[in-house]
């Protein structure tokens, strides 16, 4: 009777990386194979994205309780499925899921349509536990369906990284094909805004400091490419007839000297965590009819509609590889800028 019972335990549970205490290190425990309730869809995980935003769990940012299992760029198959949960999310049916955890569909902003910006804030990976392990429970309204043919690990980081730049981006107004977009950073979400500007039909200037990444950024489809380090970003931007979009992904360089590049009606679109605060220049503002905006991800539609277009026009994320076992080794890779330019945990 013993073995049999050995033989179910090995049967019913799984592997997760978790942060087991604020600012420790990821741990690797045996979970029980949880049952979904009402609303809720266990996923057994394919792949997942590790993302900088994960460290809001490592430090407790947004007062998530440990143990906490990170991820917020899920793919994986329905595994078992609770009551009141749509026919459509059957079992074996490939399925993701990114920061927007669920909603209450009560708030005001729920009430308007605004999904992604619940009062509940339900984030994937900090309100309850996310990707980083064989199988998850997740809320039936976060879910979106993957394309067939895409690749698990390549869709990962789209529900984030790439719904963030695409759904941030289509969004702005003023904008046509054949308008420029400035694309400020070639890293995790810059490498992916890039190919999104070039698709949208964009005449796409990607600015960087350095001309190491030239050659991947023209790969990647920029039309024009400005060594920030080697002449003005601003006076060669503006001699182009100004910007309509800059898309700002990274932190580093003059963010708030760019605002000045930007031309009649433009928008400088605020992708990236910057932690201190951001002048501008209110009189061009002013003269430009110009803006400046951010833009927090998006619902399991927009993640939808992000991965329909990414398996339209082949925009895809450029990523290294880590089993679950390197969990670690991923987020290190991640948080010290050393990954090209997305890690992904994959599963077996």
């Amino acid at each position: 009777m013993a073995g049999w019972d050995i033989l179910f335990s090995i049967m019913t549970t799984y592997k997760a990386a978790q942060f087991g205490q604020k600012n420790g290190k990821l741990e690797l425990v045996d979970k029980q194979i949880p049952k979904p309730g009402p609303g809720e869809v266990v996923v057994k995980m394919e792949a997942c994205g590790v993302c900088h935003s994960d460290s809001f769990t490592e430090v407790g940012a947004y007062g998530n309780s440990f143990p906490r299992v990170p991820g917020h760029e899920i793919v994986g198959t329905v595994y078992d499925v609770g009551s009141d949960v749509p026919k459509e999310f059957k079992k074996g049916v490939r399925v993701g899921s990114g920061w927007n955890g669920g909603y209450c569909g009560q708030c005001k902003q729920c009430r308007c349509g605004n999904f992604s910006t619940c009062g509940e804030n339900f984030v994937n990976g900090i309100t309850f536990d996310g990707g980083y392990q064989e199988y998850a429970i997740l809320r039936q309204e976060a879910l979106c369906f993957v394309p067939d043919g895409m690749d698990p690990a390549e869709a990962a980081p789209l529900l984030c990284a790439g719904i963030t730049v695409y759904n941030s981006m289509r969004h702005v107004d003023h904008i046509m094909p054949g308008d420029m977009c400035v694309v400020k950073g070639i890293g995790g979400l810059g490498h992916l805004a890039i190919q999104f500007s070039n698709k949208f039909g964009y005449k796409t200037v990607a600015v960087s400091s350095g001309s190491k990444k030239k050659d991947l950024a023209m790969k990647l489809g920029t039309h024009e490419y400005i060594d920030s380090s080697a002449e003005n970003a601003v006076d060669k931007i503006q001699k182009m007839g100004g910007a309509k979009m800059i898309v700002v992904t990274a932190i580093g360089g003059d963010v708030e000297g760019m605002v000045n590049a930007l031309g009649l009606d433009g928008t400088m679109l605020i992708v990236a965590v910057i932690t201190e605060p951001v002048k501008v220049n209110t009189l061009h503002l002013l003269q430009c009819r110009a803006a400046v905006k951010g833009w927090l991800s998006g619902s399991a539609c927009d993640s939808q509609d992000c991965l329909n277009f990414a398996q339209l026009t082949q925009c895809r994320p450029m990523i290294q590889k880590y089993p679950l076992k390197d969990a670690q080794k991923a987020y290190d890779a991640m948080m010290k800028g050393e990954a090209r330019f997305r890690s992904v945990l994959v599963f077996e």
